[in-house]
């Protein structure tokens, strides 16, 4: 079913009607458009329970939606647990009264706060949502002939449109109404605003449009849901998602401005700072898990083993790690202009005493032809890192299948996010097609899973983690759990397996005559 609504004119007369107190004024409830649907009030139900958790969905401007309150909670985790747990939250008598809608009663109040991603332009604000429903017949042998209602109603915790922040309308309340007729099998969604009273009536353009697409966004989610979709991208399995937007948050006061305002390279800036932001926020709340909380100025003394990032590109990742605390280097086989400016953070483990280095990794094991003049080795690295350093592999290229390898060898937990696809070799190729014959089989799915095959076989237990970078390459294979020692991996084994080593060493020797590349 299309997404084509009715649209209310202004002023239309109202199809919701709330009892209230003696105390208060009745509100007005403009409806602005309706829309039918073929999806029930279970969906309806589940769909706006997932918006009230991920207002998001709804918004780029905010980043997730917190619960602190929940009058329901012990009923969705009962089945998990005999013991129900109590419910989130209690509820405030300073938030605003609860609704009473006549023909209807309320079955679930939750209270949400909105996180914006901006903090600094507008602050995080409360919300009440209510569930209510159409109060069941008396007699039974009735119900199956009339339309049953299920109402959402948003409350945000605000007295007047000046004291709304920007990214929430200037109404007083937004209702999502969803009316179902059992015996046809179809219904219709709605959505109303209530309007503060100077609004009145609703023929603000820009309001409308807002109501119009997030009635939109509902029946998308409903007649997907309807149709079996099934959410194939799963965020959050390794960092919980507040603790990353929150670490995220406070990298961003921290050095987006600063950072943008002296980038040296002709690439985006925006889209650089953000995504090593991401990334950083990341590591760091994995690494609070893997090694032991950390202040604000940094890790704790001895628990962080040290990181090196290798295939650096532009230094940025190193940097503010660097700034953060966490101490580490990183190489590429080219400097960058960036360099200049980020390499003054001294590392001991790089072999040039800064943070940065110009190097080409040649790897251990791959086999040294007879007759090959040798390489300067100042100019490469054997990938071979002290006992437990934490191993970063951002957007490499050449050198993405080589980490879980490089992990394996000297023991260092990783992070690869791969991006171009290359083999063994340091040729571009196609990598087979994912072994999960339910996923994509595109060029990045495949080499993602490729990269994933190759880390098991090097006897890790991969992690899979959709980092929320503005990237689509944003897939994160993490191992930092073994499932057998090295010494029990066959690793020549694995580098046939794969394809083989063949003509890297004369690549990388060809690389290295001209001497630095530096620009």
């Amino acid at each position: 079913m299309s997404y084509d609504p009715d649209e209310f004119k202004p002023g239309a007369s109202p199809i919701l009607h709330e009892i209230c107190s003696p105390e208060r004024k009745p509100p007005h409830w403009e409806p602005l458009y309706r829309q039918g649907c073929t999806f029930g009030p279970q969906i309806f139900a589940e769909r706006m329970l997932t918006f009230i958790r991920n207002p998001n969905l709804n918004t780029s401007w905010l980043f997730r939606g917190d619960i602190l309150f929940d009058d329901r909670q012990e009923d969705e985790n009962a089945a998990e647990d005999n013991k129900a747990p109590a419910s989130v939250g209690g509820f405030d008598a300073s938030w605003p009264e609860r609704r009473v809608v006549a023909g209807m009663t309320r079955t679930r109040t939750m209270v949400r706060r909105l996180i914006p991603r901006n903090e600094v332009r507008d602050a995080p604000m409360n919300q009440t949502c209510e569930f209510h429903q159409t109060i069941p017949p008396q007699d039974d042998t009735a119900a199956g002939h009339r339309t049953t209602s299920t109402l959402v109603l948003y409350v945000p915790h605000a007295t007047s449109a000046e004291a709304m922040p920007f990214y929430h309308p200037r109404v007083r309340a937004i209702a999502h109404l969803h009316e179902w007729d059992a015996a046809a099998g179809q219904g219709f969604i709605s959505v109303h605003f209530e309007p503060f009273a100077a609004d009145l009536p609703l023929a603000d353009a820009k309001l409308r449009r807002v109501g119009y697409h997030l009635l939109e966004r509902l029946h998308k989610h409903g007649q997907g849901s309807l149709r079996g979709y099934a959410k194939r991208v799963h965020h959050d399995a390794v960092v919980p998602q507040k603790r990353f937007q929150d670490r995220f948050a406070a990298l961003k006061r921290r050095h987006a401005r600063a950072l943008m305002g002296a980038w040296a390279e002709s690439t985006d800036p925006a889209k650089h700072v953000f995504e090593d932001l991401g990334i950083a926020a990341f590591l760091i709340e994995l690494w609070a898990d893997m090694y032991g909380a950390e202040s604000e100025a940094g890790p704790g003394e001895g628990g962080f083993p040290g990181f090196v990032d290798i295939g650096c590109g532009n230094g940025l990742l190193v940097h503010i790690l660097n700034q953060e605390g966490y101490r580490g280097w990183g190489f590429d086989a080219r400097a960058r202009k960036s360099w200049a400016q980020y390499s003054t953070t001294p590392s001991e483990a790089s072999p040039t005493g800064s943070s940065l280095a110009e190097r080409c990794l040649m790897p251990s094991v791959v086999p040294r032809p007879e007759g090959e003049t040798p390489i300067d080795d100042g100019l490469v690295h054997d990938g071979l890192f002290p006992r437990g350093t934490f191993i970063i592999s951002n957007h490499a290229d050449e050198l993405t299948p080589w980490t879980p390898i490089l992990g394996a060898l000297s023991d260092c937990p990783w992070i690869s996010i791969p991006c171009c696809s290359h083999d063994l070799a340091g040729a571009r190729f196609r990598a087979p097609p994912p072994r999960d014959r339910s996923k994509s089989k595109s060029t990045y799915a495949s080499l993602v899973d490729w990269v994933a095959r190759i880390a098991e076989d090097c006897g890790w237990q991969v992690e899979t983690e959709m980092l929320r970078i503005p990237s689509t390459r944003n897939t994160g294979l993490l191992g930092r759990r073994r499932t057998k020692e090295t010494k029990d991996v066959d690793i020549a084994g694995i580098l046939a397996k794969y394809g083989g080593v063949e003509g890297y060493y004369a690549s990388i020797a060809k690389l290295v005559k001209t001497g630095p590349r530096s620009h």
